[in-house]
């Protein structure tokens, strides 16, 4: 089920069982690929540009609410927590779980089935748990994913912003 009120961007692909909470964003050249099994995206958790989220036979797709997943991300039939930072370029592979507040560090990899406790700070290839996540840190995840959401609310939504298209301007697309 896609709730009514999710911003999905003009480019972004959802194909098969796809689930957006409430205040949910999915943007710009995203795809979100649930052919063999569910993905199911929680409240007010935004999927940014590029990203790419697919799934197993076995490990289905689970982003919980207040979720920031950064540019290019790729998420492969894991779990994510609520309140949990991906930062841009990472990597959660299959069967994974990260923990609630965490923040996984741009560019790091986390291997099928590793366990990320809650608050941990990830980075790296493959991603080693660095330290805890402060109380300012965790702040800063929920407000990130409010963030996101007043975007799409107050440019897009409102028309301020409309995405320009190709065809539009008389050129050819793509």
């Amino acid at each position: 089920m896609i709730h009514p009120a999710t911003f999905i961007a003009p480019g972004a692909r959802l194909i098969g069982r796809v689930s957006l909470g409430e205040g949910s964003s999915v943007w710009f050249g995203s795809i979100l690929r649930a052919d063999i099994a569910p993905i199911t995206i929680g409240r007010f958790t935004n999927i940014q540009d590029g990203c790419v989220l697919h799934v197993s036979t076995n490990y289905p797709l689970v982003v919980g609410d207040y979720v920031s997943v950064g540019h290019r991300a790729v998420l492969h039939g894991c779990r994510i927590a609520r309140g949990v930072l991906i930062g841009i370029g990472a990597v959660v592979l299959d069967g994974a779980e990260i923990g609630e507040g965490s923040i996984i560090g741009a560019g790091a990899v986390i291997p099928p089935g590793t366990k990320i406790p809650p608050r941990s700070l990830v980075l790296g290839v493959p991603g080693k748990i660095i330290r805890q996540v402060t109380p300012a840190e965790e702040e800063a995840n929920r407000e990130r994913a409010e963030r996101y959401l007043k975007l799409w609310q107050e440019k897009y939504r409102s028309g301020e912003l409309a995405p320009l298209r190709a065809e539009e301007e008389g050129e050819p697309c793509c």
